[in-house]
């Protein structure tokens, strides 16, 4: 599952930088789970193996999830610079689909 990102630094400002490395750490735990989810679906790990890669593998699920969760909101607060205190998450919004 390769995938093209184009890099921009069009802002050096100390947001974009943080959010640089915030991307940078989303991508790099992403490339992990899909490395740990491969590894498991060929099923050669023992169970002890297969066990410590799936408990990983949810470290790594939340760790990409609170990522996208905190991009989402800068997304709203972006889009409202007047009122970023106005920001909510995406999810508390139409919270009706039973997550």
């Amino acid at each position: 599952m390769a995938t093209s990102r184009k890099k921009t630094s069009d802002t050096p400002d100390s947001a974009t930088a943080d959010s640089g490395s915030a991307v940078a750490e989303f991508e790099k735990s992403l490339e992990s789970l899909e490395s740990l989810v491969q590894r498991m679906e060929e099923g050669e790990l023992s169970l002890d193996d297969s066990l410590a890669a799936y408990e990983r593998g949810i470290a790594l699920y939340r760790r990409c999830q609170s990522a996208l969760e905190q991009a989402e909101l800068r997304v709203r607060q972006l889009s409202d610079p007047g009122d970023p205190a106005s920001a909510t998450d995406f999810a508390t919004k139409d919270s009706t689909d039973g997550e």
